[in-house]
């Protein structure tokens, strides 16, 4: 199998954008993801499932709180690809000067967002560069006006410089995934909550 001959329908699978907010120890921290679908068909069950990458830092917050919020961004909210995507949160407070508000799971709610899923991990897989959380919506909003953008729509939008600057972050972060995509721990998923 050729990745040329699949790659057209694998980038039909990413889903609205969205900054997936997280909280722990009163640290804060956003990130933006591609990778997030719905993990019920049961409407008063909602579920959802996110990929989270092992190095990111919003990681290590969302495995301690088991708590994080999908805000689900704009084509006016395209500065946050770039303020949340392409830079760590170890390294600054990306929530800083950002409009948001606190749900009740204690993690951030953007401003201005097509809506927002805030979640409650339930369980988790490992997926050895990632993990993929599975929560529970315990709150959330949909604005029935306003529509999410895709990542394939907003590629088209933002300057040459932050795709120039995603496709680098991307490049170096294929070559860590390649290296750690095989160290599946099959271990049962047990909360980290409270350490």
């Amino acid at each position: 199998m050729e990745y040329g001959d699949i790659a057209p329908i694998m980038g039909r699978l990413w889903s609205p954008l969205a900054a997936v907010t997280s909280q722990w120890g009163g640290k804060v921290n956003a990130q933006i993801a591609v990778a997030i679908s719905a993990a019920s068909i049961v409407p008063e069950r909602p579920r959802v499932l996110v990929q989270i990458y092992k190095g990111n830092y919003s990681h290590r917050l969302i495995a301690r709180s088991g708590a994080f919020a999908l805000n689900f961004i704009t084509s006016e909210q395209l500065h946050l690809i770039r303020d949340f995507g392409l830079v760590s949160g170890i390294d600054r407070d990306k929530m800083v000067g950002v409009e948001h508000s606190i749900g009740i799971t204690g993690t951030p709610l953007l401003a201005g967002c097509a809506g927002f899923l805030e979640c409650q991990v339930i369980n988790a897989m490992d997926g050895g560069d990632m993990t993929c959380f599975l929560a529970d919506v315990v709150n959330g909003y949909s604005d029935r006006e306003i529509l999410p953008i895709s990542w394939r729509d907003a590629r088209r939008l933002i300057p040459q410089e932050w795709n120039d600057a995603w496709n680098s972050k991307i490049a170096r972060e294929i070559d860590i995934s390649l290296d750690q995509m095989d160290r599946i721990d099959f271990s049962p998923w047990t909360p980290f909550a409270g350490k």
